[in-house]
């Protein structure tokens, strides 16, 4: 074989890995927009550990609110994360604004979201009164990108004027003040929410 062949071998060879390289590319890019990306599970002590010396939270902060308040109407909790569900028969949810001594998050006492602690720590957000989605999905309304935070991870918006948190059936959950929210859930002004590595609260 000379030169010449074996350059052209070897040309021949890079351009085919240079065209499988672009196929695994584009059908990553189509997974992750189409399924999302894998998250990994939050370890079960990290949870609410960022919440130990917050007052007034921890199951005796709103652990009876979340037990008893039930699903907002059309935002029952669906097996596959994020998808639409059966409505809910509107059912007015369990008062949670005196379970930590905070008054509830409404529309005239809550104007602001502010993230406490996380890679966006600082961050405000002011609250209109459309849902505000939150998660990695470039359609979310607060993105919040880390290995612990699910495509589609929770959803804040008014039932009755008043703020609610709804967990999206996310990997790892979300929680306000320390306790896992698993039904829509009055949120108590400057009470922390968790979701991921990122804490907000919603102030005037």
């Amino acid at each position: 074989m000379n030169p010449s062949e074996l350059t052209l071998l070897v040309l021949r060879v890079g351009f085919l890995l240079l065209l499988w390289l672009f196929v695994f590319a584009v059908v990553y890019a189509l997974r992750s927009d189409l399924f999302g990306q894998r998250v990994r599970k939050l370890p079960t002590d990290a949870a609410a550990a960022p919440f130990a010396s917050v007052p007034g939270a921890g199951a005796a902060g709103v652990a009876g609110v979340a037990a008893s308040a039930p699903p907002a109407p059309g935002l029952a909790t669906s097996p596959r994360e994020g998808a639409p569900s059966t409505p809910a028969r509107p059912t007015r949810p369990a008062s949670a604004g005196s379970s930590n001594g905070q008054p509830k998050a409404t529309v005239l006492t809550a104007g602001h979201l502010v993230i406490t602690s996380g890679p966006k720590q600082g961050t405000e957000l002011e609250l209109g009164r459309e849902p505000l989605t939150i998660g990695r999905s470039g359609e979310s309304g607060l993105i919040i990108r880390d290995d612990y935070t699910s495509t589609h991870h929770a959803r804040l918006l008014l039932w009755n004027n008043e703020w609610m948190i709804q967990d999206l059936d996310s990997t790892n959950g979300t929680f306000l003040g320390g306790t896992r929210v698993t039904v829509p859930t009055q949120v108590p002004l400057n009470t922390p929410i968790k979701i991921g590595t990122t804490t907000f609260e919603l102030r005037r």
